[in-house]
């Protein structure tokens, strides 16, 4: 500043230092150093007034041009703070509002060195984390929805009052449920047994695992359930596992009657067997008369046991998969050796067997096993016959393009409640003539095992009284050996 009439300059200390503050400090900072210089230019003009010698309304009129002068600077660096001021906090507004996983408008606010901007770009950086945060989350909540969504158990998880928090599909549909919304239902709600809520109850109170076995309510279902504590945010809840045994307890149920059937099917021969034995041994070797047929129904017997021994042989070969062959058959030839095998039988028995239409059809399969099969219908169809009654064949091909082997006959038929079991290990419909006629009560399920392995189906229709039809169908092939799909 230049002196007026001769005056030495007047300059304000810290001005620099004002100077330098407001150009590189905070918004508050640079506020306080801009009021603080306004205040200084406003004394300094001041005092320069009147220090001058001027009249008293000069004066006045200087002064009320210097203090109009600084209000409206500080209107001006008011208005000006106050906009910039807005604007940041409308961004930190902004960015606040994007938690939790939303996104700044401006995820690399310019650092402009003040405290605001500072707080800007932390809350920038707290946001990128907080959305790989979230993403991470959704991504684990997404992964375990699907894990327990697909999974074939059944899984529970309740809070402390037995509200359900979780349940996926499996658990839906072994309870039959068919609201919209499990989660925040009751169990008793959802699945209707009382011995689950209570198990979840006792895990609840305990703290302990529990497991137990229940059958679903509706079904023929059994379900084994284990339940463990669960820890959550809102206190301990319990989650619960129910595994499907159903097909566990059939397969064991299938052994054990296998089991009895086979010491039963054994125990009747074997009692003969021994009991003729003995017979013969107490003195019965020197009755002529008698002795021969005491000799002969051990036999039979025996040959019924190597009988039951072979048919269990075949099956245990079907179902390991031991018998693999894939010969082209000729239809025509497996029915022409199996009619030309029971013909002596049927004579026997009174029983015409009559061969209808046997078209020149082709399958794949095991040629050995195939005439066994139609050899056990045959042979049932003869046995369980009347005298002169009949048994028909015929094969040909469907409107499909399958191959269809009926066998009909004119015997004693089989009651409808027998129809379904009649594929059954050792199950006979008419248990005495069965074993009269030297039955073993596996043929029919040799049968559908044979059928099943070449891809086919067999069915089977009956009237009591009035006869049984049998119906196989198989898959076509040309005598290239190609099948005919």
């Amino acid at each position: 500043m230049v002196a007026d009439r001769g005056r030495p300059s007047r300059r304000w200390p810290g001005a620099d230092l004002l100077a330098c503050s407001f150009v590189t400090g905070s918004l508050f900072r640079r506020l306080l150093m801009g009021a603080l210089a306004l205040l200084a230019a406003t004394l300094l003009a001041a005092d320069y007034t009147l220090t001058r010698p001027l009249a008293p309304a000069e004066i006045r009129e200087r002064i009320l041009l210097i203090f109009a002068a600084s209000l409206l600077a500080a209107f001006g660096i008011v208005f000006f703070v106050s906009r910039s001021l807005t604007g940041r906090i409308r961004r930190l507004k902004l960015l606040a509002e994007s938690f939790p996983g939303g996104k700044s408008a401006d995820p690399e606010p310019a650092d402009r060195g003040d405290e605001l901007s500072r707080l800007e770009r932390s809350l920038a950086g707290v946001a990128v984390e907080t959305q790989k945060l979230v993403d991470n989350l959704r991504y684990e909540s997404a992964r375990r929805e699907a894990i327990l969504s697909s999974m074939t158990e059944g899984v529970l998880a309740v809070d402390r009052d037995l509200r359900i928090t979780f349940c996926n599909r499996s658990l839906l549909r072994a309870a039959d449920f068919r609201g919209v919304r499990p989660e925040g239902r009751f169990v008793l709600e959802v699945v209707r047994d009382p011995d689950l809520r209570q198990m979840l109850a006792d895990v609840l109170a305990t703290g302990e695992p529990r497991k137990l076995r229940l059958k679903a309510a509706g079904t023929a279902r059994t379900f084994e359930a284990q339940a463990a504590p669960l820890d959550t945010p809102t206190g301990r809840g319990a989650i619960a596992i129910l595994h499907d045994i159903t097909d566990l307890e059939r397969l064991e149920q299938v052994r054990k009657d296998f089991v009895a059937n086979v010491s039963h099917e054994f125990r009747t021969p074997l009692s003969g067997i021994i009991g003729y034995a003995d017979t013969l041994l107490d003195g019965a070797l020197q009755d002529a008369a008698n002795n021969r047929r005491f000799v002969e129904i051990i036999r039979a017997n025996a040959v019924r046991l190597s009988n039951i021994a072979a048919d269990l042989l075949i099956l245990s070969e079907l179902e390991s998969g031991a018998d693999a062959e894939t010969d082209l058959i000729s239809i025509r030839g497996v029915i022409d050796g199996a009619l030309a095998t029971v013909a002596a039988e049927a004579r026997a028995r009174e029983v015409n067997l009559i061969r209808e239409e046997v078209e020149n059809l082709f399958v794949h399969g095991a040629r050995l096993r195939l005439e066994q099969a139609i050899l056990n219908l045959l042979a049932n169809a003869i046995k369980f016959n009347r005298s002169g009654g009949e048994v028909r064949i015929r094969a040909a091909r469907d409107g499909e393009g399958r191959v269809t082997i009926r066998i009909a006959d004119t015997g004693i038929g089989i009651l409808s409640q027998d129809l379904p079991r009649i594929f059954e290990r050792f199950y006979r419909v008419d248990k005495a003539r069965s074993r009269e006629v030297g039955g073993t009560g596996l043929g029919l399920s040799i049968v559908k095992h044979v059928i099943e392995r070449m891809n086919g189906a067999i069915q089977v229709e009956s009237q009591f009284g009035r006869g049984t039809v049998f119906t196989v169908s198989l898959p076509a092939a040309d005598p290239d050996g190609q099948s005919i799909r």
